[in-house]
């Protein structure tokens, strides 16, 4: 198979989704002088886009053939295998286009797709973003990306149009592994029960779930090292609800399991 270059200097950027995440991502993209194009499902959100300063494309087959990064905000790994299967909408970018993963789907998936979208000349990449909604309105995102070296050593310069810090992880899918290691841990901070090891162990230390869980924000962001955090996935962690977290089925462990710090 004849190797695709990587596109030097990658001006024309296409966001699939305009949802919470996609949006201020979209805004920032537009103000770093980025020629932005973003498309949604839901039409409504045109206006919105064009106000920040980008284009809105009819259709994701029209963005993917005018750009030379693409960015996919949607929800699920279906929503993404649609967009990029043999013959789906996204096939239609040129030879070279570097399509970034920002959802969080599952590793297998990315890797799956990245592989087969290797025979249209499609560089694939997992972007998986960290530190939540008020982290995008001001560009401050923890963006790990896993990719091949060259393709992520292009790609970092749109990523830092809304991300304070990126890290790459290694190969394809490993940024969605470390997005889920990334969550874990605040759980683990946050929910201060008996099954959880690291919060069991700072509370022996005399820690309490409160403070771990400050610490966990501070430690995932780079304001931390001048300024309180302002983490704001982080802090409001413990007050979201889950699918299994509320199911009756949930049960934590009973707290006096848990030794009591001597």
């Amino acid at each position: 198979m004849k190797k695709v270059a990587v596109p030097h200097g990658l001006k024309a950027v296409g966001v699939v989704g305009a949802g919470r995440m996609g949006t201020p991502i979209i805004g920032h993209l537009a103000r770093k002088g980025f020629a932005t194009r973003a498309c949604d499902l839901n039409a409504a959100r045109a206006n919105a886009v064009r106000k920040l300063g980008a284009q809105w494309a009819a259709s994701p087959e029209s963005l993917a053939a005018e750009s030379d990064a693409i960015l996919i905000c949607v929800g699920f790994d279906r929503e993404v295998k649609e967009l990029l299967a043999k013959g789906g909408p996204l096939r239609k970018a040129k030879p070279g286009t570097i399509v970034a993963i920002l959802s969080t789907i599952h590793p297998k998936t990315v890797q799956k797709l990245a592989e087969e979208c290797k025979g249209a000349g499609l560089h694939v990449v997992d972007s998986t973003v960290c530190r939540g909604g008020e982290a995008a309105d001001s560009g401050t995102l923890l963006s790990f990306v896993g990719g091949g070296a060259e393709v992520v050593a292009r790609l970092t310069p749109v990523l830092r149009a809304y991300s304070s810090d990126v890290v790459h992880t290694g190969g394809v899918g490993t940024a969605q592994v470390a997005k889920a290691a990334n969550n874990l841990i605040l759980w683990a901070c946050s929910c201060g029960r008996a099954w959880s090891p690291i919060t069991k162990r700072s509370l022996l230390r005399g820690t309490t779930a409160r403070t771990s869980r400050r610490c966990a924000a501070r430690s995932s962001s780079r304001a931390a090292r001048t300024a309180p955090s302002k983490n704001g996935a982080a802090r409001r962690w413990p007050g979201r609800k889950t699918t299994w977290r509320s199911s009756p089925r949930w049960r934590p462990r009973r707290e006096s399991r848990c030794r009591k710090p001597a």
